[in-house]
């Protein structure tokens, strides 16, 4: 049994020394290849030492022979006279500097020869401070110059895009332009206020018109019979001075043979006329298709200004009415109506008021 131990610890202590010897490497043969390439690196090492050893000194001889060409040359260090060496292509550049130098003095010295800048050197210093101002100024000015310049490119851009949509738009206006003018042709000449109208007659007076012919024949046949044949009523459509026409009434004297306006009539001519056209009125409403029949008149003064005989032609004519079943009352004061009136309805006055009487005839 000790004999075992002790091969035990001799084994031990071997594989000890054995990993001291192996070190980081992966066996003891890999270990002594890398010391010999350790040994190796040592060796050339030890040569480039040596190598630089005699570099240096031969770096230490060069210098103290640079040193003292650079003294004898009259520099003091080695590096003035290196910066005092020039190549030839620096030298020529050097050269064509000073040339152009001592040119550029002589046009300068020529230039101040000259009056004008022996004047212009007699002026007031220049002021960079107010030229900066004016210099700042003039980039603003010229700043909203360019920003009006494009707002009025802009609006340029938008009156074009306009004045195209105005184009299309007139385009399309045109037919309705032309509709529009001839309604407003007829509208012109339906209103009496169209050039092409020349009695400036209205459409409805144009109607009326004939309406009123057919009144003024009714008239005529009463007015005749009133007036003992002297006059008739005719319708007229002349212009009454800057007026309209197409209304107008004209009455014709038989006992002149002309035609005369309405109101040169006395009173009573014009009283019974404007019966007759009453009761030419109410004829022709009545015969009118549909018309409402008129059966009862009422006639308010007037009688007083007609004489015996007319007064008795118009009343002829009121009775006339009667006999086509028609009732005509009259407002009078005129006492000679009393006697040709049968049914009577008289207004008394009194001191409490006024009272309704009915009398007969007479």
């Amino acid at each position: 049994m000790g004999h075992r131990e002790r091969l035990d610890r001799e084994r031990a202590a071997l594989e000890e020394e054995l990993a001291q010897a192996r070190g980081d490497a992966g066996s003891v043969a890999a270990r002594a290849a890398q010391l010999e390439r350790h040994a190796a690196l040592l060796a050339d090492a030890a040569e480039a030492a040596r190598v630089a050893e005699d570099t240096a000194q031969r770096l230490k001889d060069a210098d103290a022979r640079l040193a003292d060409a650079a003294f004898r040359a009259g520099f003091d260090t080695p590096r003035e006279a290196a910066a005092a060496l020039l190549d030839p292509a620096a030298h020529r550049e050097l050269q064509h500097r000073l040339d152009a130098w001592q040119t550029e003095e002589a046009a300068v010295r020529a230039v101040l020869a000259e009056s004008a800048t022996a004047a212009a050197a007699q002026q007031p210093p220049a002021d960079p401070a107010a030229a900066e101002r004016a210099a700042h100024e003039a980039g603003r000015r010229l700043r909203e110059a360019a920003s009006a310049r494009d707002a009025a490119a802009r609006r340029c851009a938008e009156l074009d895009r306009l004045s195209a949509r105005a184009t299309a738009a007139v385009r399309r206006l045109a037919p309705l332009r032309e509709e529009h003018d001839r309604v407003a042709r007829l509208a012109g000449l339906a209103a009496g206020t169209s050039a092409d109208n020349e009695r400036r007659m209205r459409l409805e007076s144009y109607v009326l018109a004939a309406r009123l012919e057919q009144v003024a024949a009714a008239a005529t046949v009463r007015l005749r019979r009133m007036s003992s044949g002297r006059y008739t009523l005719v319708h007229s459509d002349d212009r009454s001075g800057r007026g309209r026409s197409g209304l107008g009434l004209h009455v014709v004297d038989a006992w002149t043979g002309r035609e005369r306006d309405t109101s040169t009539l006395s009173g009573g001519e014009t009283f019974f006329a404007s019966l007759a056209l009453a009761l030419g009125l109410a004829d022709v409403v009545t015969d009118e298709a549909g018309g409402v029949r008129l059966d009862t008149l009422f006639i308010d003064e007037g009688f007083g200004s007609l004489d015996d005989q007319t007064l008795d032609e118009v009343l002829d004519v009121l009775d006339s009415l009667r006999e086509r079943d028609r009732s005509v009352g009259i407002v009078s004061h005129v006492a000679d109506l009393r006697r040709r009136v049968h049914a009577q309805l008289e207004v008394v006055k009194g001191r409490t008021g006024s009272a309704l009487r009915q009398r007969g005839a007479g």
